[in-house]
């Protein structure tokens, strides 16, 4: 129990010291900004498939019920940042951003027969953007600048348990403290130096809690083959959070400003997800995933001083839908003498629906591949710990909307140690 609790503190501390918005996306001004994947080292290399894996060397927080095959021998940890450039497009515009920095802080332990602990930190979405537009006044020479700024996003401290109910049948789930701001702003300023413009701030902070489910199933199909299916449940609630909008109206030639302020009483909330996952493995050597996640955001409304007034309203997100495939491969896991051997040699590809609607027309959809390696780090006393290195490609489009294509690195480390280990003297 001491282990555990150290651990939760550094990752508290680690989530405090590295917290920060990784990405520069225009998208991410809607909802709740872009959404993480909630995978790690290995996950990522796969495209963020992992519903239906389980192995007592890794830790996987995609299915809470994973954590039962935990090593009675070993204390896990895994760690991970990233680093990514995306181009976008907008008709024959183009240009470049840069992003990135801490990821997760993951840990797992067997903490009785049939029962793995696990806790750390994840990332649940990200709000990182800045841009300008101008546009002319209709009947003036006048121009009018727009600027849009935002920065925020939500993360969560998570303690999770999974217990292996009989030998084919495992149950799970995680309990996390979800904290995170939101700090969005519009500014209007036209030509007309004793004209009035309009500042517009929208905020909001979240202290709340998020539970995740899950289930995996695991049938012999021969030996050395084995299919498990898995399945997640995360249920929606209330965030109790109260987001404010205020609007400031700017006079430069009277030098005064006038504020106004609105507040929606609980005014955010999260969805109703569910997600199935199936794998297959063959001698640990090979496994191949498959995972479906859906989200109900559909029933959530958002938010928005549409229409004049800041309220809560309907329409402005969607059930969104993931789909992801990938696979591991193994050369010779029984090798004793070549590294290579060892290496995990992993790829991925992903489809995803928008959970957005922007100006009443679907958000981008999202098409990625990814290609990771897992390289074993080998000493004297230790050939079980991991470096995970993926790259990920990303491409992000819709109709008369901006068009993004992201490459990402991913860089986790796995420190599988032997903390529960008897040693003898001879």
């Amino acid at each position: 129990m001491n282990r555990i609790i150290g651990g939760l503190v550094l990752s508290a501390i680690t989530a405090t010291a590295f917290a920060q918005s990784s990405t520069n996306s225009p998208y991410s001004q809607f909802g709740y900004g872009d959404l993480t994947d909630q995978g790690v080292g290995f996950n990522k290399g796969m495209n963020g498939v992992g519903l239906a894996f389980r192995k007592g060397n890794e830790v996987n927080p995609l299915n809470p019920a994973s954590y039962s095959a935990a090593d009675s021998l070993t204390m896990i940890f895994d760690a991970g940042l990233s680093g990514q450039i995306t181009n976008f497009k907008e008709g024959s515009t183009r240009f470049n951003g840069k992003g990135g920095g801490f990821d997760y802080v993951v840990g797992l332990l067997r903490a009785a027969k049939n029962l793995g602990v696990s806790f750390g930190v994840l990332p649940y979405s990200n709000v990182g953007y800045k841009y300008s537009t101008t546009s002319s006044i209709p009947g003036s020479q006048a121009i009018q600048s727009s600027t849009y700024e935002g920065d925020g996003g939500m993360h969560q401290l998570f303690l999770g348990a999974g217990f292996r109910i009989f030998k084919p049948l495992s149950v799970g789930f995680n309990a996390a403290y979800l904290w995170g701001e939101f700090d969005r702003s519009f500014t209007g300023v036209t030509s007309i130096s004793s004209a009035k413009y309009l500042v517009k701030q929208y905020s909001a902070s979240v202290r709340n809690y998020k539970l995740d489910f899950g289930m995996q199933y695991e049938q012999k199909l021969g030996k050395g083959d084995l299919l498990t299916l898995g399945a997640t449940y995360s249920p929606g609630h209330s965030l109790k959070t109260d987001p404010t909008c205020r609007i400031i109206s700017v006079n430069t030639s009277a030098s005064q400003n006038d504020t106004t302020s609105y507040v929606v009483h609980d005014g955010l909330s999260l969805p109703t997800a569910y997600g199935f996952g199936l794998a297959y493995s063959h001698h640990d050597k090979l496994r191949v995933g498959a995972d479906l996640q859906v989200q109900k955001w559909g029933s959530v409304d958002m938010p928005s001083d549409e229409g004049g007034t800041y309220a809560l309203r309907s329409g402005l997100l969607k059930d969104s839908y993931r789909a992801n495939l990938g696979a591991e491969w193994i050369p010779n896991p029984q090798s004793t003498r070549h590294v290579l051997s060892h290496v995990r040699y992993r790829i991925g590809a992903g489809y995803a629906t928008p959970y957005y609607n922007i100006n009443g027309q679907d958000g981008p959809k999202e098409l990625s591949l990814s290609l990771g390696f897992g390289i074993p780090i080998m000493n004297a006393y230790n050939n079980r710990s991991f470096l995970n290195i993926s790259g990920q490609w990303s491409h992000r489009s819709a109709d008369n909307l901006i068009t993004e294509n992201t490459f990402r690195i991913n860089i986790g480390l796995t420190f599988n140690e032997r903390w529960f280990s008897k040693w003898k003297v001879e």
